[in-house]
């Protein structure tokens, strides 16, 4: 199972990024994936998951409302839209799979990529 999250960088308040996340080494639409994000010194939080086929989201309450989770299974790929950046959203962020279908961030997953850092500030 391989995981690599790519596009954080900086951004100022009230702005916007993408990440992306490349799958490989599994049958990716048979998975939901999640987004996990940790700022050091603090334990790993769920920020978002999506169900294998994308019908399906859950989202922590600090980012519902700005942040989307979506997923292309024909690329292999799932994605983070933030919207609406806070410098509380600065961490280094995470995707996930935990080689189930449940929808759910309630604990933590087997399986973690590399990680990009978010960093929000003016």
């Amino acid at each position: 199972v391989q995981l690599q999250a790519s596009g954080g960088g900086l951004v100022q308040p009230g702005g916007s990024l993408r990440l992306s996340c490349a799958a490989s080494g599994f049958t990716f639409n048979d998975y939901a994936i999640a987004w996990f994000r940790q700022v050091p010194g603090k334990e790993r939080e769920g920020v978002a998951c999506i169900s294998p086929l994308g019908a399906g989201t859950y989202y922590a309450d600090s980012v519902k409302g700005r942040f989307t989770i979506s997923r292309n299974n024909a690329a292999n790929t799932a994605f983070l839209q933030m919207n609406s950046l806070k410098p509380e959203d600065t961490a280094v962020y995470f995707c996930a799979t935990d080689m189930s279908p449940v929808v759910t961030l309630q604990y933590e997953y087997d399986y973690y990529g590399q990680g990009t850092l978010v960093t929000v500030s003016s």
